[in-house]
């Protein structure tokens, strides 16, 4: 018969052998970091072939090269992936001490881009700043600007959050300055993008709902104000209730947007075979690149990148509920809002469930300024991932 201290020691080196057979299973925080990785790779790719054969068409034409537009790309993905590998490496709360300068440099950067000579127009919009082919776009950087400083403000008055006048009011007024801004250039899409942001950084820190009821109705009456003053964007307001009413004049985007997605089917009609982007659709490899996805690759090619932007919005999630403070959380919620709300902003524009308004496919359109910044803020979305709880 065992004695006691001996069957002791024969549970505990039973329990040493358990402990070194069972692998300990990886951390939720490693798996939400590489998904994200893997998630932002996967749509920089699509991006790249799907800006290439967007664009070579009109590329050629243009330069002479069909391949201007995707090396142009390339180049901005690489420094997209450096800042990403820089921001998901700096402690998030950093952000927080560069709140002021970070504001201030964007509004200032926003009030160049409408001194005449110093904007740089393209299409009726003075929206870039730059020399040549380097140009950035501040309405980008008031993005990351208004985020930090929504989430910097309402992580400092927690305490304080059922009082609108203390939270509430100053965010809205530093949102109505940078939205006025970007409104002028004109650029209402990014516009709504912005006050995405607010909203979701608003909910996420646990604003009383009729104070959020109330913040919707003035959002939603001042959109609708902004969207009916300029007889463009009345324009596009009208297609969008009713595609068919000029198809040859206001409504011709959106009519060839749904005619490309309509040729497509469910498998499309092959990479590179796309008739739209001769000429057809216009902005076919910015604005209105998710058409080409759909006429080339078909239905489920579109729902593979739409599967994509909600697996971002899902692991954002998980990201900001994990997150180990208030200021990580809100920081989280209002990027991944962002991301996911200007991707569904452009793709609502692209089948016509939403008015046309001008904003890229984060990650997948051509352009350097939100590619570049919207990879840096994933940066700091997964450095918020890393240190999760």
């Amino acid at each position: 018969m065992m004695t006691e201290p001996m069957a002791a020691r024969v549970e505990q080196r039973r329990a040493r052998a358990s402990t070194a057979v069972a692998p300990r299973p990886a951390p939720p925080r490693s798996r939400t970091v590489g998904l994200l990785l893997g998630l932002v790779a996967v749509l920089d790719v699509i991006g790249l072939v799907m800006v290439l054969s967007a664009s070579s068409v009109t590329a050629l034409r243009a330069y002479g090269s069909a391949w201007i537009f995707f090396e142009r790309q390339l180049l901005w993905v690489g420094v997209g992936a450096l800042l990403l590998a820089a921001t998901m490496r700096v402690d998030y709360r950093v952000w927080r001490r560069l709140v002021v300068p970070l504001l201030s440099v964007t509004v200032v950067l926003l009030v160049l881009v409408l001194v005449p000579g110093l904007g740089i127009s393209v299409g009726g919009s003075a929206r870039w700043l730059g020399v040549g082919i380097v140009r950035i776009q501040p309405s980008e950087l008031a993005k990351l600007a208004v985020v930090v400083f929504a989430a910097d403000v309402l992580t400092r008055r927690a305490d304080r959050i059922d009082s609108a006048r203390l939270t509430v009011v100053p965010v809205l007024l530093v949102f109505s300055v940078i939205a006025l801004l970007v409104l002028v250039q004109p650029d209402l899409g990014t516009t709504l993008v912005l006050a995405c942001i607010v909203m979701a950084v608003l909910f996420v820190a646990g604003v009383p709902l009729r104070v959020m009821a109330t913040v919707t109705l003035l959002a939603g009456a001042a959109t609708a104000l902004a969207g009916m003053a300029k007889s463009y964007r009345r324009g596009r307001l009208l297609c969008f209730l009713h595609p068919a009413s000029d198809p040859g004049n206001a409504c011709y985007q959106l009519q060839q947007s749904l005619v490309g997605l309509g040729s497509g089917h469910v498998t499309g009609v092959g990479l590179g075979a796309s008739r739209a982007k001769w000429g057809f659709l216009p902005n076919a490899h910015t604005d209105f690149i998710f058409a080409i996805i759909g006429e080339e690759v078909g239905l489920i090619g579109s729902l593979l990148v739409v599967g994509l932007f909600i697996a971002f919005a899902v692991l954002g999630v998980r990201a900001a509920s994990r997150a180990p403070d208030r200021f990580g959380a809100l920081l989280a919620g209002g990027i991944t809002a962002w991301v996911v709300g200007q991707a569904f902003i452009n793709i609502g524009a692209a089948i016509g469930t939403l008015p046309v308004t001008g904003v890229p496919l984060p990650f997948v359109s051509f352009g350097g300024s939100s590619l570049v910044i919207a990879m840096a803020a994933t940066g700091i979305l997964i450095n918020v991932a890393r240190q999760s709880r």
